[in-house]
């Protein structure tokens, strides 16, 4: 067993931790699970307790432009009350549930560019240290793979995904960011729009859905975005026909800003199978994310590196942003 991190503020012969998450990939809202491995140290300890603290990298734009840094977003107590024996090794086993609103880091199994971790602090003696770091991935709910699958068959093409720090107003978000993911339009929508970015805001009711269009020039439409939000149930997602309730939300998108320009109506409802819509602007949000570019596939999102980092960047990058935070931090 090799453990990655002596808990430094315990000194030399403090117990030593390494967390191991099950393979595979989690889901937002289902559970993560896991093993702390601890290895005692020189004499005994009294392990108050562990946590689990989950933390993401999220851009933030200020007037000075846009930064990056990492932000924890939820905190679980996974064991603790106990004491480590001189020398023992012990191993806690743990099961702790993601928030609904955690970002999805790949899709069909590629590597979207976003980074999650999982930090295992130890409160040890009255002295806390920030120890093992690992590496989370998630995976996309049941609806959010149809809604995506949905947008590669209409021809749309995966861009970047980015977390922004931030709340979208008039929603039900929870977290201090949200993820965009951003799209090339489809053939019959490149004249009205130059991209989609797509936003999924999930609770253990159903799904929000954000998206944005960043449109080409005109008189109604120069330097505002229009903002549409819809809801979706986590239920019968098999029995949906995807492709057409996808299309109808890209159309509202596009004959909303058609029809009213920069200034919509606020709480105008629209409704298309089981989903409801209200549609309202917002000044823009975001800049050009990680500046990975993947084409579509006529089978859905194809996630392939044509411009950016490839996959084995991605991950080796996690490492050494996290690391280099932990210097910062002291």
């Amino acid at each position: 067993m090799v453990f990655k991190r002596l808990l430094g503020s315990l000194g030399v012969g403090g117990p030593t931790v390494d967390t191991v998450l099950d393979p595979g990939a989690a889901l937002p809202g289902s559970n993560l699970s896991g093993q702390v491995h601890l290895k005692g140290g020189d004499s005994d300890f009294d392990i108050e307790h562990i946590t689990l603290e989950l933390v993401a990298r999220v851009e933030a734009e200020h007037e000075e432009g846009e930064s990056e840094g990492v932000l924890a977003f939820d905190r679980m107590t996974v064991g603790g009350g106990f004491r480590l024996a001189s020398g023992e090794v012990r191993s806690v086993p743990f099961t702790a549930m993601l928030p609904w609103e955690t970002p999805i880091t790949e899709l069909y199994g590629q590597g979207l560019g976003i980074v999650l971790g999982v930090r295992t602090e130890l409160s040890v003696a009255g002295a806390k240290d920030k120890g093992d770091l690992d590496q989370l991935t998630v995976g996309p709910l049941p609806v959010q793979e149809a809604i995506l699958e949905a947008f590669g068959q209409l021809g749309f093409g995966f861009k970047s995904a980015d977390l922004e720090y931030g709340r979208i107003g008039g929603t039900g978000q929870q977290l201090p960011f949200y993820q965009e993911i951003e799209l090339t339009p489809a053939p019959q929508y490149a004249q009205a729009v130059n991209e989609i970015e797509l936003t999924f805001l999930a609770n253990p009711g159903g799904l929000e859905v954000v998206l944005e269009a960043d449109k080409r020039g005109g008189f109604f439409s120069e330097g505002h975005d229009a903002l549409t939000r819809f809801t979706v149930s986590h239920d019968g997602v098999g029995h949906q026909d995807w492709n057409a309730i996808v299309d109808g939300w890209i159309r509202q998108l596009v004959e909303h800003r058609a029809s009213y320009g920069s200034h919509a109506a606020y709480g105008h409802e629209g409704q298309h199978g089981h989903s409801h819509g209200e549609h309202h602007h917002n000044g823009h949000r975001s800049g050009p994310g990680m500046g990975t570019a993947v084409a579509a596939g006529a089978a859905g999102l194809a996630v392939g590196v044509v411009g950016g980092m490839v996959a084995a960047e991605v991950v080796d990058e996690v490492g050494d942003f996290f690391e280099g935070d932990e210097e910062e931090e002291g």
